[in-house]
């Protein structure tokens, strides 16, 4: 009997050395988690239970625990390394089976996937409607990062905010109006637009001050140079008429209380199609001060080239282009579970769900129980290489005095035998 108790405590000890040996192995693993070894102890059981006089059978390992405490952050160059900080597992997408992983380091695959080294791809929430806000929450799809050239967009919307001076009467009369000479106008400034092929056109923008009658400009626009004007629905004339009200404010366009102008369509000679301009004056005045041109903003972009990637810590990805423009990709997705421990190891620092786990709570980064997303940061292992190499020592130290034990017992065989 003591040589049977004795191996249970060698193969136990042996056990947890296995243990230790591999939290050491896999101290520089991202996302890799330790293990603890627990054992229980062993008795011979009957129809009355345990007798207050029966003498244990040993041991036996009960379990091997998984510690999820946090392991490090640490920093690097690369935009796609991942790291929660907090609660939270990665969602990957293995041959349209979900598996979980800790470890965030993620690269771009030929087809523009967002993958680990096993080609795992990461799962995200996708826009609403091409929204940077709002995510579909309510399925998961694989991260794809555009390679192609983005589509330009052309120019709809242009706003204007400026000041015209009321004090300045230097410029001449409507009928005299002419773009080439900079005499016969008080004010002007141009803007780049965009057509349908994601070509600039430049806009230019004229502002005569009408000093017969009161708070009264005309404004004209031309496009690339001058060579193509367009008109506004007001007579057929080919200016707009701008009404300001005596604090400076704008009152009516073109005899109309409304601060819009829709433009006639410009015929483009490149194969584009024509461009049609609303010009917004909600935040053009007319005060004392100089002329002054605030700003401008027109909705068109060209073609654009994808330059980098930004993640927030709230896991959107956005998408930066040559063109000014970023494009909301997704949201990338977490899950949790009620007992972690449960989760079933797959290797290659992944974990799968099993019945013990409980079913995969999916969410959103920095809300209910998960943490946030760090981005540029591994995850490093969370073993404490300290600790582990005081429980070599213990677990050296059981192996040895077990097979004391075995040492013993057989001293006392052989006595026992060498009875006459």
């Amino acid at each position: 009997m003591p040589f049977r108790i004795a191996l249970s405590g060698l193969n136990a000890a042996s056990s947890d050395l296995k243990v230790t040996g591999n939290n050491i192995a896999n101290a520089s693993t991202n996302g890799f988690k330790s293990s603890r070894a627990e054992f229980a102890d062993v008795y011979a059981t009957s129809i009355g239970g345990v007798s207050d006089t029966a003498v244990g059978g040993g041991v036996r390992m009960s379990r091997v625990s998984q510690q999820f405490a946090q392991g490090n952050i640490e920093f690097t160059n690369n935009n796609l390394d991942l790291a929660t900080n907090g609660e939270g597992f990665f969602v990957l997408n293995d041959n349209g089976s979900s598996v979980y992983t800790r470890a965030g380091a993620f690269s771009i695959d030929r087809d523009g996937y967002v993958v680990n080294s096993n080609g795992q791809q990461l799962q995200v929430f996708s826009p609403i409607g091409g929204s940077s806000t709002a995510f579909n929450t309510g399925s998961l799809n694989n991260l794809q990062i555009s390679l192609t050239e983005g589509a330009p967009n052309p120019t709809s919307s242009v706003e204007l905010a400026l000041n015209m001076d009321a004090g300045d009467t230097s410029a001449g009369a409507i009928a005299g109006f002419d773009p080439a000479v900079p005499s016969s106008y008080n004010y002007s400034t141009s803007y780049t637009v965009y057509d349908s092929l994601g070509a600039q056109h430049t806009a230019s923008m004229y502002f005569l001050k009408d000093n017969a009658t009161t708070n009264t400009w005309y404004s004209w626009l031309y496009v690339d140079d001058g060579t193509t004007s367009t008109n506004v629905t007001d007579g057929g004339n080919a200016y707009s008429t701008l009404v300001f009200n005596t604090d400076g404010s704008l009152d009516t366009v073109n005899g109309v209380a409304t601060t819009s102008v829709a433009y006639d369509a410009l015929a483009m000679t490149n194969g584009a199609a024509n461009i049609s301009l609303t010009q917004d004056y909600a935040d053009v005045t007319q005060f004392g001060g100089d002329y002054a041109v605030n700003s401008l903003f027109q909705d068109g972009y060209s073609t654009g080239r994808l330059t980098g990637l930004d993640i927030a810590d709230t896991g959107v990805v956005s998408a930066r282009y040559t063109n000014g423009q970023s494009t909301a990709l997704g949201k990338i997705a977490l899950a949790n579970f009620a007992n972690v421990q449960g989760l079933r190891q797959l290797g290659d620092t992944n974990w799968a769900e099993t019945y013990g786990s409980g079913g995969a709570l999916i969410g959103e980064a920095g809300t209910a129980s998960f943490g946030l997303i760090q981005s540029g940061a591994l995850e490093s292992s969370n073993v404490d290489i300290a600790e582990q190499l005081i429980g070599l020592i213990t677990a050296q130290r059981n192996f040895q005095a077990n097979s004391q034990v075995i040492s013993t017992a057989d001293t006392v065989t052989q006595t026992i035998i060498n009875i006459r």
